[in-house]
């Protein structure tokens, strides 16, 4: 099994940044990639970016392009969400979640951290 914990969240002004930081333990040896999502109150999880484990590709949302950008630290199991010109629209729940291939589910999920952007 693989274990994600999310951190970083917090209530910033439109236009701030925030990092988010997802831990991996267990058998981290088994992720192909990592990814971010959000779900905001009343829609659908959506997907923000992800990133592989080894070699380090990533892609994005349209929406979050040139804003977000995510990045890993081996030595550490750790993924990041620079997350920078947020909009309020932005506000919603983040959950970092990994899968074994790339034909594969998110099957590992964190519980989350709340990001809010005040307009």
């Amino acid at each position: 099994q693989v274990q994600l914990v999310e951190s970083g969240g917090g209530l910033v002004q439109a236009g701030g940044s925030l990092r988010l930081s997802c831990a991996a333990s267990g058998r981290t040896f088994s992720i192909y990639d990592l990814g971010w999502f959000r779900q905001a109150p009343g829609k659908e999880r959506e997907f923000v970016a992800r990133i592989r484990w080894s070699g380090g590709s990533t892609v994005y949302a349209d929406s979050v392009k040139g804003r977000f950008t995510i990045s890993r630290d081996n030595a550490k199991n750790t993924v990041y969400l620079q997350m920078n010109s947020l909009k309020p629209e932005d506000t919603a729940v983040y959950l970092c979640a990994s899968r074994g291939g790339i034909l594969g589910s998110y099957n590992y999920w964190g519980q989350g951290t709340q990001v809010t952007v005040s307009s």
